[in-house]
């Protein structure tokens, strides 16, 4: 009898509240660390995520150089987030719904400023390893020219418009993370491997903006003096106000109000 139970119980789905939960209680370990911790954390995920730009970069410089392999490319632009994801690492966007849900339960002074330092120090750590991967990249020739040169072309694509279009795109990406971290909880069997791809590739294949992602490709380009520290300010604000808004403005805050009464 209890084995029948055990299989339903694997059948079934979770509920919004208990996902809710989920999370909501993994925003409260988030806000508890030390600021120190999350730093760390911060500055690996930078480092990892920007694989997400490197892998795409060498998937397209060893395909043949006629036709479109548009959708082959960007299925190196997810392998940063698995790496992230799977490791645990902090990144910004993740922390748009994870640690946000905790605050609109208890919307006291005390949480708003613990979301407020959490968010600068993983946002400020996630930029210096960005800029660190970047830096090594165009300075200490990880990769031959030619290859730097796929990284630049890809970078100019993501980075080089303008900067209310770069903030439109920019809010389905932090939608599209928040529903990850959403499902992440109900994946099971290895199942978490494949959702992280299928929601890092829309946002791939959609030409969507991510801010820590995406400031690999503004510090590639600004350290080769492609851009100006403006445009590279500029593209840094817009993405992480459209991840914002996208992630926590709208997710999140959909996402509390269906459970709000079931809780």
């Amino acid at each position: 009898m209890s084995t029948g139970n055990e299989e339903i119980d694997e059948r079934l789905r979770l509920a919004s509240p208990t996902i809710y939960e989920i999370i909501a209680t993994e925003g409260e370990e988030e806000l508890a660390r030390s600021l120190p911790s999350l730093g760390w954390s911060g500055l690996i995920a930078g480092l990892c995520i920007s694989f997400s730009i490197f892998c795409e970069g060498y998937i397209k410089y060893n395909l043949p150089a006629e036709g479109n392999y548009f959708l082959l490319e960007n299925l190196g632009y997810t392998f940063g987030f698995v790496i992230v994801i799977i490791g645990r690492l902090q990144l910004f966007t993740e922390n748009t719904i994870t640690v946000v849900l905790p605050v609109l339960e208890k919307r006291t002074k005390r949480n708003f400023i613990r979301t407020l330092k959490l968010w600068g120090v993983v946002m400020m750590t996630n930029f210096i390893g960005t800029f660190i991967a970047a830096f090594l990249v165009v300075h200490y020739n990880f990769v031959p020219p030619e290859l730097l040169s796929v990284f630049t072309e890809i970078s100019r694509h993501a980075v080089d418009q303008d900067l209310l279009h770069i903030f439109q795109m920019a809010i389905p990406a932090g939608f599209l993370i928040a529903c990850l971290v959403w499902m992440l909880p109900s994946a099971r069997g290895g199942t978490e491997f494949w959702v992280i791809i299928m929601m890092t590739y829309i946002i791939a294949i959609g030409d969507f903006a991510h801010i820590v992602a995406g400031s690999a490709e503004a510090f590639l380009l600004l350290l080769q003096s492609q851009i100006s520290v403006m445009k590279c300010l500029g593209f840094l604000m817009a993405a992480s106000a459209g991840n914002i808004i996208g992630g926590t403005f709208m997710f999140a805050v959909l996402a509390y109000n269906q459970v709000k009464n079931e809780r």
